[in-house]
């Protein structure tokens, strides 16, 4: 389990996070949500090691662990879709690159460039990109901006069988019902105020 204790941030008088917990499973997708500019981006953040914050503690979870997807695609447009996967994939892996563009529903475009995307395919390659890295935990801001809503469940549901944990932030009624579970946030600075789990009890 990935848990991050009494964590507290803040940019200059701007405090982001205050005395903020919340322990994470070690596997399936919880989605996080509450108003534009609580805190979620900067607790993405944190948890990915680019923002190091002034108390509080991580466990669970050591630096190079983690691999976040931005909310903005940052695509190289001189990188065909398929090199964008190689180069990052270890050696012995880039033979998983078309599985992983299966994944996100891009097969057939190995060989394009960003610029012939449209931004929702660009959103899924950046998607692909950040799945091919060896992580404990894939942090998602806004993984389905510009996706059309039955494609993203569809890779929603493949996200949950995923070896490793995903948290993201989303506000889409249909993919938070469709998440492991939700945790419900209000801020600044960053408050907890619910989790709800989707999961049918057995």
């Amino acid at each position: 389990m990935i848990s991050c204790q009494n964590l507290t941030l803040s940019f200059g008088e701007k405090r982001v996070l205050d005395s903020f917990s919340l322990e994470l499973p070690g596997r399936g997708v919880t989605a996080l949500r509450g108003p534009s500019g609580c805190g979620k981006t900067t607790l993405l953040r944190v948890l990915a090691g680019l923002e190091i914050p002034q108390g509080g503690s991580l466990s669970g979870l050591a630096p190079g662990q983690t691999a976040i997807l931005f909310q903005e695609d940052r695509l190289l447009p001189w990188r065909t879709v398929e090199r964008h996967l190689t180069d990052v994939l270890p050696r012995e892996r880039r033979g998983e690159a078309g599985s992983l563009l299966e994944l996100v529903e891009l097969s057939g475009e190995e060989k394009s460039y960003p610029a012939a995307l449209s931004g929702g395919m660009g959103r899924r390659l950046a998607l692909a990109r950040t799945l091919a890295l060896d992580a404990r935990l894939y942090l998602l801001d806004e993984p389905f901006a510009g996706v059309d809503p039955a494609r993203a469940l569809r890779i929603l549901e493949r996200l949950k069988a995923l070896p490793a944990p995903v948290l993201l932030v989303s506000h889409e009624p249909a993919l938070l019902a469709r998440a492991d579970q939700v945790v419900e946030l209000d801020g600044p600075p960053l408050l907890f105020l619910e989790r709800k789990s989707n999961q049918k009890e057995l």
